[in-house]
């Protein structure tokens, strides 16, 4: 059979307006389609002979598809990239030739995909080759009867049991990567452009979009734009979804960052659009938290879908239809687009991938087919709708129909019996490079974490206390979407460009500073009133009483040590200076050795440091039992190569483990830095290269379960990896890790595929190693690169990736991380109260006004096992008096607890995380004592209605 494509072109160019641009290299051709949606294009006249004037806007860019990169599409930006435009042409655009070429891509993909074996395979060839013969390009006449062979073959229908791919226009734009925020929302703009017109051609179309920030950016900048997606959304087709403020990291965030993602989402969608987004959209982030479908559930979404575990390096991932049930067993039914791709552009070849692809065959007979140019977005284009529209019911192929995320997950919930269940977190099997790069933008995540949550407990408070203080409900929300901004899957990841770095860091700061000033006026609310001389208020911001050594500010600017009792999510006055405080049983005793080594001892553990600063051991002191390995060093920093196969920033390949090499220091370089009493430590200097040194204050408090390390390092590098080692004398083959609002298991062996695969995973602020009875934390204030292999358990401190920034990581860094040995298991240990205490540290704040003489609490908890997580106002009562309180069971244990309040309560009921009532969730007050219960790793929130304060 001979077969040849004939000279066909869609375009014809116009002789008289061609125009030559000097020195450039690019040919433009402006869609007839487009013009005419111009305001009094005038096409018509274009085409004869009378005068006609047309502008035409041109945006040029100097970059590539997804950025500027120089050698590579990650690679830091070519400022030295360039291009030539040597012509530009208008051209008249031919329809009828434009079917005819869709009809035949389509057919020689069938022919292709279809295979030998296959009849309607040689069918879609032969038509093909008929239409070849038949069409002659100088004889227009020829285009209809090559089109009917066309029409004839497709309107050839299958049968009732073929597999239904539902069509969704999709344009994943990230929020920041390989470019800058502000270039976001022009690709906002330029691409839901594009959308808009699509959607005015084809009414059928149906175009679907998360992240309302980006929408708000729109709304913004574009009103005009965003009217008419307004107006779209009305008639169902342009479709909200998502219901978060952009598509974040779905591992590194915080529990509550969590939450607010939805609830800045929801009410804004709720606002903008009449209705919260009932599915969850996260197509691309680099993994899954365990709590996720809780959090969920929660904020009013049962539906989930996702791309990226396609990605895995080692395991393929079972299914792609499923029902995912998270930490504290709720379930979400979840959906991955069998086609691994959130970007298709409607050929065979995707089309037969979605099928054959699907791993949950005869369970269920629908998927998601999401079209469109993604990333740096740019979304469906005509021809893409044209093929996926002939498309739709063809013998050979599956259905395919523009549909909406409603209508596939209503068809898949209609056969959910038949799925399957995955238990637990999500693993994304690559990018686990991604829990250490920009080490300093993690840092600052963690912290401006910490500052709002301490903001929104104490306007909390100073609101319940005082009659005249406004609680700051729109600084606080503009401050919380400048960190949910941050928290997308590209910028808290640290794989993104240099300049967006350098923005976050500004957002960083604003809240930071922002967030200072309004720590001070609540502070200065709860003084208004008080007794006494002007001074210092003791603020302890966490749910349990708190008793540290704190340094206190002093006349002078000196600093003076403190021991501080304050209670719990309360306040106290500044105590005695040192001298006149009473000292605990066990002050902290520092001895160092004559061979240069150190001892600190505080009655608890005792530390013992070799003359270089590694630590030789570790004693619980009242059990005598030793925590360090036998002939092994803890805090022993460790260098290892660090060269992906690709993805610089993301990645950390397996084989990175065969290059360790441990760091020695050097004997004498240990001195004792606090002599004892309230404080002892001890610090030493470590050359980690030629360019990078590290120094470090090995710190021991009075009363304290663990032992700190302050740490500070200047790293200059080019792929490394430095990491902290703790060999343990403990032995399980499962290591334990904080996530969201509860913790998790994860093996401490390679025995599988899908062990192995875990060589580097992430945490939160504290993991843990426990046999029966003892166990070892290793606890931090900012890192989440984590690992726990045989008994070593090794933190991740530095990266120094090269692409997409090439200045990642360089630089000073300050860090704290600690070691606190138990007996008992960690819950019964407070551990997870210990990794709190070092990331929440107790305020000394100035009382502009003069500061109370009594401590004073506000809320207590009657179990260890539950966390009073958030106290912040109602976000819908910005001019009431309610407060939502959220806590969460933190031990994985059914429990009842009492929660204890002095402030005057009016109301107590439950909500859900959007803060919207529970119908039946009234919460009866004893004597100021509301009754919990609680499942294992249950998130619960709710309301109180305040009285007013008295005076």
């Amino acid at each position: 059979m001979c077969y040849t494509v004939p000279n066909l072109t869609t375009f014809s160019p116009l002789p008289k307006w061609n125009t030559q641009l000097q020195d450039m290299g690019l040919i433009w051709r402006f869609n007839h389609d487009c013009l005419t949606h111009a305001p009094d294009s005038g096409w018509d006249s274009l085409c004869g002979e009378s005068s006609w004037s047309l502008t035409l806007y041109v945006e040029v860019a100097c970059n590539g598809l997804l950025g500027a990169g120089k050698g590579s599409m990650i690679a830091a930006p070519d400022p030295e990239k360039m291009f030539q435009v040597s012509r530009a042409e208008l051209a008249v655009f031919h329809r009828d030739v434009h079917k005819l070429l869709v009809d035949l891509e389509l057919l020689l993909g069938m022919a292709k995909g279809l295979g030998e074996d296959n009849q309607r395979s040689f069918q879609a060839l032969y038509t093909a080759n008929q239409m070849v013969n038949i069409c002659d390009p100088a004889q227009p006449k020829t285009f209809p009867i090559a089109q009917a062979l066309a029409c004839q073959f497709f309107d050839q229908r299958g049968g009732e049991s073929q597999h239904t791919l539902h069509a969704m226009g999709h344009c994943h734009i990230d929020t920041a990567w390989l470019w800058p925020f502000k270039e976001t929302v022009r690709k906002c703009a330029r691409s839901w452009v594009t959308a808009v017109q699509l959607m005015e051609r084809n009414p059928e179309f149906i175009f679907v979009c998360s992240q309302a920030q980006q929408l708000l950016w729109v709304k913004t900048h574009y009103p005009g734009l965003y009217t008419r997606l307004q107006e779209f959304a009305c008639h169902g087709q342009f479709v909200p979804v998502g219901g978060t403020w952009v598509e974040m990291d779905g591992n590194l965030p915080s529990g509550e960052a969590m939450v607010r993602q939805f609830l800045q989402g929801q009410n804004f969608f709720l606002q903008e659009f009449g209705k919260m987004c009932s599915e969850f959209w996260l197509p691309d982030t680099f993994g899954y938290s365990a709590q996720l479908p809780q959090i969920m559930l929660g904020c009013g979404i049962g539906r989930f879908l996702t791309q990226k575990l396609s990605w895995n390096l080692v395991n393929s991932f079972p299914h792609h239809t499923f029902f995912w049930e998270g930490l504290d067993g709720s379930r979400v039914l979840t959906h991955f687009p069998p086609g691994d791709s959130y970007g298709m552009q409607g050929s065979v070849e995707e089309v037969l991938k979605t099928v054959t692809n699907n791993r949950d065959k005869g369970r269920t007979n629908h998927s998601a087919f999401l079209f469109g140019f993604g990333d740096g977005g740019g979304g469906p284009t005509q021809v893409m709708l044209d093929r996926l529209k002939r498309l739709c019911n063809t013998d050979g192929l599956p259905r395919v129909q523009l549909s909406s995320p409603g209508r596939l997950f209503s068809a898949l919930e209609n056969t959910s019996g038949q799925l399957c269940t995955w238990v637990g977190e999500l693993f994304l099997e690559l990018h686990n490079g991604t829990y250490t790069s920009q080490a300093q933008i993690k840092k600052e995540n963690r912290e401006c974490e910490r500052i709002l949550h301490d903001v929104e407990l104490l306007s909390s408070l100073a609101l319940a206390r005082s009659a005249q203080f406004l609680y700051p409900a729109s600084q606080l929300q503009c401050l919380w979407r400048l960190l949910l901004l941050n928290q997308f899957h590209d910028v808290v990841p640290g794989s993104c460009i240099q300049l967006v770095v350098e923005e976050a860091m500004c957002h960083y700061k604003d809240i930071r500073s922002h967030g200072n000033k309004l720590l001070s006026t609540a502070a200065a609310a709860l003084c208004a009133g008080e007794p006494g001389p002007e001074g210092l208020l003791i603020v302890n911001t966490l749910p349990w009483k708190r008793t540290e050594v704190l340094a206190l500010p002093r006349p002078g600017g000196a600093h003076s040590l403190a021991l501080v009792t304050v209670p719990s999510m309360g306040f106290a006055p500044a105590p005695a200076p040192m001298s006149l405080q009473p000292l605990l049983p066990q002050p902290v005793f520092v001895v160092q050795e004559p061979d240069g080594s150190v001892t600190l001892d505080n009655g608890i553990i005792r530390v013992s440091l070799d003359p270089t600063g590694r630590l030789s051991s570790l004693v619980l002191v009242a059990s005598g039992r030793e925590v360090i390995a036998e002939g092994a060093m803890g805090n022993q920093f460790v260098l290892f190569d660090d060269v992906p196969l690709y993805w610089d920033a993301w990645d950390v390949m397996d084989y990175h483990l065969e290059t360790r090499k441990p760091v020695l220091g050097q004997v004498g370089t240990l001195a004792v830095g606090s002599e004892g009493g309230l404080r002892g430590s001890a610090w030493f200097l470590l050359q980690l290269s030629p360019n990078s040194r590290l120094s470090q204050e090995v710190v021991l408090d009075i009363g304290c379960p663990y032992v700190r390390f302050h740490t500070e390092v200047h790293w200059h590098e080019a792929h490394k990896f430095l990491k902290v080692e703790f060999p343990a004398r403990v032995r399980s083959p499962q290591a334990t890790y904080e996530i969201q609002f509860g913790h998790l298991q994860r093996p401490t062996h390679y025995n599988t595929s899908w062990d192995w695969a875990r060589f580097e995973v992430w945490a939160h602020r504290w993991m843990d190693l426990s046999e029966h009875s003892f166990g070892l934390a290793l606890l931090n204030d900012c890192k989440y690169g984590a690992s726990v292999h045989g008994s070593v358990l090794s933190l991740s401190l530095l990266r120094a990736p090269k692409a997409p920034d090439a200045s990642a990581d360089m630089g000073r860094h300050e860090f704290t991380y600690a070691l606190m040995p138990h007996k008992g298991s960690f819950q019964d240990a407070g551990v997870i109260r210990a990794a709190y205490n070092l990331n929440f540290p107790l305020l000394a704040l100035p009382a502009p006004g003069p500061a109370p003489t009594t401590a004073w609490s506000a809320f207590s908890l009657s179990t260890p096992a539950v966390v009073l997580e958030t106290v912040k106002q109602a976000e819908s009562s910005p001019e009431s008096r309610t407060l939502v309180l959220r806590l969460y069971e933190a031990h994985g244990s059914h429990v009842d607890c009492w929660l204890q309040t002095s402030l005057l309560v009016k109301e107590a009921v439950l909500c859900n995380l959007l803060e919207q009532r529970d119908p039946t969730g009234q919460l009866p007050l004893h004597d100021d004592r509301l009754k919990l219960t609680f499942s294992p790793f249950q998130v619960r929130s709710l309301l109180l209605v305040l009285q007013p304060p008295s005076g």
